[in-house]
């Protein structure tokens, strides 16, 4: 599909800012991987062969009754005993002695003399999940070969939980922005347009909701509701929508009386066509300019709510309980490091790309 001129133009400014290139596809890997967190760092395997049977138990129930067990409980994978039943194909012996089992079919292709159909399991490079709590000794562990970046306090892999973490605050991120700019735009383009009596009540009503003490409503809302992640999400647009509104506002307010905008008043062309197809795209270059704030100050409220207890669920990964950890355990350096590169990283690329995307809809700035 080709990209119209003015489309074409906008691409080329943003190939032109090297820097904001490629951290969009660092970012864009980074985030497409993290999509796929259920294959990269997981405590269950990611194809099991069972009997001839292909299993796909990252994404996927499976009882142990499945692999020859007696339970109807989910299979827990990292169990010798139920590994000796994949591998031997439902062996009864394996509740006996599993790792010997497991080795004797693996060597002969039989189990007691008896031949047994085998069995195979493909793990995720990273076998722990964000929840998984590891037999370590001592934690918080620091890194090792199994642990890449250690434990935390309660002897779950921090490298799981960092992959998880971004997949959680990008996903959040990029969920609040997208709602929170459209309504702030709506409401700033309605105010700027139409000005007068209009612009005047909205700012009032802006004043007494720019007021509002947000952490005490989300403090009441959890205490009442629970947390959850949903739940942060919509309190998150309800406080955050406005951010946008007053730059859009100015704009709109600047370019009403502009005299491409009288001319098509004048040909009876609508306000709503006027508003969005002729004043936005101009517009939204200070928006544009606004929104790389916007983005990093919903990642930082979200560490901040976690890092206070006021944030995501206490069983969901995160970042912010990842610096929390690291301040309540100073002993062990690898959190604090683990949690500030990860937010560094983050809040760096999603910058460096809203730089670039600023220059593509800067009609004065034109790249060769």
């Amino acid at each position: 599909m080709a990209l119209s001129p003015l489309n074409a133009r906008r691409w080329r400014n943003f190939k032109a800012n090297r820097r904001a290139f490629y951290a969009l596809w660092i970012f864009l890997a980074l985030f497409t991987a993290s999509l796929f967190a259920e294959v990269i760092a997981n405590d269950k395997p990611i194809v099991v062969s069972y009997r001839g049977q292909l299993f796909f138990p990252a994404y996927r129930f499976y009882p142990e009754t499945a692999f020859g067990g007696d339970f109807r409980t989910e299979a827990i994978y990292r169990d010798e005993a139920v590994q000796c039943l994949i591998v031997t194909g439902g062996a009864e012996a394996c509740w006996d002695d599993p790792e010997t089992y497991i080795a004797e079919a693996q060597a002969t292709g039989t189990v007691d003399g008896a031949p047994v159909q085998t069995g195979w399991m493909i793990w995720p490079p990273i076998p722990y999940h964000y929840r998984t709590i590891n037999n370590v000794g001592t934690a918080p562990s620091a890194p090792d070969g199994k642990h890449w970046l250690g434990t935390d306090d309660t002897a779950r892999d921090v490298l799981a939980r960092v992959i998880y973490g971004f997949r959680t605050s990008i996903l959040f991120t990029l969920i609040v922005t997208a709602v929170a700019s459209v309504i702030g735009i709506a409401a700033g383009a309605v105010q700027g347009y139409f000005g007068g009596r209009v612009d005047l009540v909205f700012q009032r009503l802006l004043e007494i909701w720019g007021s509002t003490p947000s952490l005490y409503v989300i403090i009441i809302l959890f205490a009442i509701l629970g947390r959850s992640f949903w739940l942060l999400v919509f309190v998150s647009i309800l406080f955050g929508w406005p951010a946008l509104t007053g730059v859009v506002r100015a704009e709109f307010l600047r370019a009403r009386n502009f005299e491409y905008v009288r001319a098509a008043r004048a040909l009876g062309v609508s306000d709503r066509t006027i508003m969005f197809r002729h004043i936005l795209p101009n517009a939204m270059v200070a928006t544009l300019t606004m929104l790389p704030f916007v983005i990093t100050g919903t990642i930082s409220m979200l560490a901040s709510l976690d890092y206070l207890g006021y944030g995501l669920p206490s069983s969901a990964p995160s970042l912010g309980e990842l610096a929390l950890q690291g301040k309540q355990h100073l002993q062990a350096p690898w959190l604090a490091f683990a949690a500030f590169f990860t937010f560094a990283s983050m809040l760096s690329l999603l910058v460096f790309v809203f730089e670039g995307v600023r220059d593509a809809f800067d009609p004065r700035k034109v790249f060769k």
